[in-house]
């Protein structure tokens, strides 16, 4: 059974127990979508009032954005899941088997991957909330705030989650250039994150 298949006390209950997948990756991952899926909730609830007839278009279509985020998001929970399963058997490798350093590398880097394709999704994501936040219903905009507030903290994950496999790379170089490029995502969006956030309480009042 795949997880997005779980119901939401099948998922939280695995992420609770000693299993080893979900974790921190596949939350981060639904975070996400949970995010993006408030941007769309300002969209649907903007969408079909007559103040906003002159944006509906581009709300449509920013709309459309989101709804393929979100399905996106949802596939990397499994795609977390099955970056790590490999990486957990080289780690049950006996020491002196002569291909695990090789086999270590491997897994690492698959398993950083899937962190930043998620970082980088978010950073998506954070675009169109910024665009919900300024264009859609006042009434609504607080939830893409909460979106943008859901999105940061799955930045903040996907970036934990990259690093601690970065960290063991022997190749530092490919470390090196996959942490700065991850860095410069998570810094742009979560400050991009704090600016929705804050222009939408100055929009409340």
């Amino acid at each position: 059974m795949e997880m997005i298949e779980y119901n939401l006390d099948e998922f939280t209950e695995k992420l609770a127990s000693r299993e080893p997948v979900p974790g921190g990756g596949g939350a981060s991952a639904l975070v996400a979508a949970l995010g993006i899926a408030l941007g769309n909730m300002v969209g649907s609830l903007t969408v079909g009032k007559k103040k906003f007839a002159s944006i509906e278009p581009q709300m449509l279509e920013w709309m459309d954005k989101a709804e393929d985020i979100r399905k996106r998001a949802l596939e990397l929970i499994d795609g977390d899941a099955e970056a790590f399963l490999p990486l957990a058997e080289v780690y049950r490798m006996p020491k002196d088997d002569p291909e695990r350093e090789e086999k270590m590398e491997a897994a690492l880097y698959n398993a950083a991957s899937v962190p930043m394709k998620l970082l980088k999704l978010c950073g998506e994501a954070i675009d169109l909330l910024s665009l919900f936040a300024d264009n859609g219903s006042k009434l609504a905009i607080s939830d893409a705030a909460t979106g943008a507030v859901a999105c940061k903290a799955a930045l903040e994950g996907a970036w934990i989650n990259l690093k601690v496999n970065t960290s063991s790379f022997k190749n530092r170089e490919v470390a090196l250039k996959m942490e700065e490029e991850a860095l410069a995502v998570k810094e742009k969006y979560t400050a991009e994150a704090d600016s929705i956030y804050e222009r939408v309480m100055r929009r409340i009042g």
